[in-house]
């Protein structure tokens, strides 16, 4: 009986012993075991480089005017304005409406005063950042804050009356996206000739807009 018994124990911890083994994790073959000391591989925020101005040269009857394109400031209206200029829209066209001391505004029509049919209407990018002061360009539009296309003007004087001052129709203001960094003197001819209801009597073409 004791026999039996003492037997029997033996065989049940040999048993307990061969399942304990069984139980210890396996290694997967197929998987490569990690370094002990393994350090957790961090994402690193990447500086972004910030855009590159472009350059246009704005050729017009009376001289030639030389722009900067600000993309960090109004990236969708850079955008816009450039593929008018890869386009040759621009060429030909007119400064249709002349006011000294406020603004000159052209890129819309032909000197026999035909508006040119234009691309979809773009997004006002307005800032309270970015003031309409003097030499600066800015998108030309209705009244509806999001209807500038083409047409654009080089403020004359500084016009913080135009400048972005609340999300609304009356307050949206209006997008400046660049800046003449040289030929303001030929600004300065273009808003000093003579104009009948704002018009120059004397046609001023703009000969062509082209990338420098």
């Amino acid at each position: 009986m004791f026999r039996t018994s003492l037997c029997t124990l033996l065989t049940i911890g040999v048993a307990i012993l061969s399942v304990g083994c069984d139980l210890r994790p396996q290694q997967d073959p197929d998987v490569a075991p990690a370094p002990a000391a393994a350090t957790e591989d961090k994402e690193q925020p990447v500086e972004q480089p910030n855009a590159s101005p472009a350059v246009v040269v704005i050729e017009t009857s009376k001289g030639t005017i030389v722009a900067e394109l600000w993309p960090d400031e109004a990236p969708k209206t850079v955008e816009n304005f450039l593929a008018y200029v890869d386009d040759g829209f621009f060429d030909g066209t007119i400064f249709h409406r002349v006011i000294k001391g406020f603004m000159i505004q052209g890129g819309g029509f032909t000197p026999d005063m035909k508006k040119k049919a234009t691309q979809a209407q773009i997004e006002n990018e307005a800032s309270a950042d970015v003031p309409n002061d003097r030499g600066t360009l800015a998108m030309a539009r209705t009244n509806d804050p999001h209807s500038a296309t083409a047409q654009f003007y080089i403020n004359h004087v500084d016009n913080n009356n135009l400048n972005h001052t609340a999300k609304n129709p009356r307050d949206y203001g209006y997008c400046v996206f660049g800046k003449v960094i040289d030929g303001m003197d030929v600004v300065d001819a273009i808003a000093g000739v003579a104009t009948q209801q704002d018009v120059p009597v004397e046609t001023v073409e703009i000969i062509s807009i082209r990338r420098q």
